[in-house]
């Protein structure tokens, strides 16, 4: 059984990130002050506080770098983790498409852009 995904909230703010991601593209910030890339994508940077911020197309690949298993769940257990970027954010996400018992930290995962219930689609890693 697929766990339902509810639709996000869109806002002004994200408003571009789900507009791309329902076009297949995975975006993300950088500060063009700093030149640090970030997760999730503001206006201001958390780094240095400007808010010289720029949209980029990330290619979603990365690593695992911490995860949890949640058993007591309807649709059975799922994976809620920290993926690490290659390009540096670490994105708080689910991972699908592999047994949780086989997730390990380190795993390198891609994005994939699941569907939601009725509104834009919201990443999400499987294996790469």
């Amino acid at each position: 059984m697929t766990r339902p995904v509810p639709a996000p909230a869109v806002t002004l703010e994200s408003k571009p990130f789900f507009d791309a991601a329902a076009e297949g593209k995975f975006l993300i910030k950088r500060c063009t002050a700093c030149g640090e890339a970030h997760w999730y994508p503001r206006a201001m940077c958390p780094f240095c506080h400007s808010d010289k911020t720029v949209w980029e197309e990330s290619k979603g690949e990365g690593v695992v770098y911490s995860f949890s298993i949640l058993r007591k769940s309807p649709t059975g257990p799922y994976a809620l983790a920290y993926v690490t970027l290659d390009e540096g954010p670490n994105v708080m996400t689910n991972i699908v498409d592999v047994a949780p018992d086989d997730l390990k930290i380190g795993q390198r995962v891609k994005v994939k852009l699941q569907p939601t219930e009725g509104g834009p689609p919201v990443p999400v890693f499987v294996p790469a």
